[in-house]
């Protein structure tokens, strides 16, 4: 298995992040992989790690100012063995076909959790939608939508909202696509509600990790209520993590942005939480407006060439790091220990580093891994998919009970492969779950 590592190190030396993501997922497969040799045998590892088509394209798109602007285009479709690509699209300067690996690779297992019919993939571009206006983002949109509509489909493969790409985004990319195929179909997913979206598909990603919380602390003979709680990031998956977990009585006292981290000892009830939306979503500001509306809580301003992140070295109960890959490392790991810190459950997608990882491990923190813990959201956009394909919208209350359904699903199946003992190691559990049933699948499928 080290071999395998090695050699797409080899190959793609450049490619950091998507390395991190298969040698975790190599690491923690070894074991399964002794035990049951078929799978090592039709090389199902070897040829997961080698996406099914990558496709990279220059988008070129007008600025406001008349000035022609290029960025480029990426689409990865992983693997399509248990139901069409699925994954998201990101807009962020940082995406590289490293980071758009890294996340479909991940993605396979993640929607292969979900019980649901999805293959993996994932794209974006390292256009950044911040300070541009409505129109050029949408001439951007409808550039980008000019050559992915060739490689998608809903019966092929359908992309969804990331980082960057919210219900704006999605509406120029779907009006785009609609316009080129001349059909309404559902292509993407995390459409405007009167347009063939789902309801708590905004709040799905939160609702879902806050979900897998109360599953794991149930095991303990606990629940949420009453937890003091780290929420970092601001956007989408951090809104609603606060909104699930204020719900279920427990108490978030801290969010992030790029700029800083704000503490707010009181927490962030519903109505700061207002705030917050309106501040994001609407005007979109600064997270260290937070403190000129409310006195009580305290702005610390980020800093590149710190080697922990403050967010990290406050008192609490449980962490739910929800901002982007790599932002807890060794150090804010030790440190989350130190704080009484008993509960890991990440919304992002991969934001503890291998070091981090193995601090949590090693102390036997509950610690629940990205494509177990946030697999709410792309669970529903299947709900979406499947609303979509049978022309009909369900209501609020029966989306909700299939997401809660669904997360106890996924944690019974961590809990299956990844009991050690008194303790569940959730990042093997996930791993071997996700992978049994798409090597299966390939498995069946021959040598494809």
């Amino acid at each position: 298995m080290n071999e395998l590592v090695q050699r797409l190190v080899a190959r793609d030396r450049e490619q950091k992040e998507f390395h991190q993501a298969v040698y975790e997922v190599v690491e923690s497969l070894q074991g399964f992989l002794a035990e049951n040799k078929q799978y090592a045998k039709a090389k199902i590892l070897e040829r997961l790690v080698e996406p099914e088509r990558a496709i990279i394209f220059r988008v070129p798109w007008q600025d406001d100012k008349g000035e022609v602007q290029v960025n480029r285009g990426f689409r990865v479709e992983f693997s399509s063995a248990i139901g069409p690509y699925k994954g998201g699209l990101r807009f962020h300067p940082s995406v590289n076909l490293s980071i758009i690996k890294f996340l479909g690779f991940e993605q396979i297992f993640k929607n292969a959790l979900t019980t649901l019919p999805m293959g993996g993939g994932k794209g974006g571009s390292d256009f950044d939608p911040k300070g541009k206006s409505d129109a050029e983002v949408m001439r951007f949109c409808q550039s980008f939508m000019n050559e992915l509509f060739r490689h998608i489909g809903p019966e092929t493969d359908v992309p969804a909202g990331d980082i960057g790409v919210g219900g704006r985004e999605i509406g120029f990319l779907f009006g785009q696509y609609k316009r080129l195929r001349n059909e309404f179909s559902g292509v993407l997913t995390g459409k405007g509600l009167n347009w063939g979206g789902s309801l708590i598909r905004p709040e799905a990603t939160g609702y879902g990790a806050t979900y897998f919380a109360e599953e794991m602390l149930n095991t303990k003979g606990e629940s949420i209520k009453g937890k003091i709680c780290l929420v970092s990031g601001s956007g989408n998956v951090a809104q609603y993590t606060v909104e699930k977990v204020t719900q279920l009585g427990g108490k978030c006292v801290t969010l992030s942005d790029s700029n800083g981290v704000i503490h707010d000892p009181e927490g962030i009830d519903a109505g700061k939480l207002a705030f917050v939306m309106e501040l994001k979503n609407v005007r979109r500001g600064r997270i260290s407006e937070y403190t000129g509306r409310y006195k009580g809580a305290r702005y610390v301003p980020a800093k590149d060439a710190a080697d922990h992140n403050p967010l990290w070295d406050t008192q609490a109960d449980c962490a739910f790091p929800s901002a982007t890959q790599n932002e807890i490392n060794g150090k804010d790991a030790q440190n989350l220990l130190k704080r009484g810190v008993k509960l890991v459950v990440e919304g992002a997608n991969m934001p503890s580093t291998p070091e981090a990882i193995e601090v949590f491990l090693k102390n036997k923190i509950q610690y629940a891994p990205g494509k177990a813990a946030n697999a709410g959201g792309v669970a529903t956009s299947g709900l979406e998919m499947s609303q979509n394909g049978m022309k009909l919208t369900w209501g609020r209350e029966e989306v909700d009970l299939r997401l809660r359904q669904i997360m106890k699903a996924i944690h019974s199946q961590c809990m299956m492969y990844g009991q050690q003992g008194g303790f569940c190691n959730y990042v093997i559990g996930a791993n071997i779950a996700g992978f049994k049933k798409v090597a299966d699948a390939m498995m069946d499928q021959g040598l494809v």
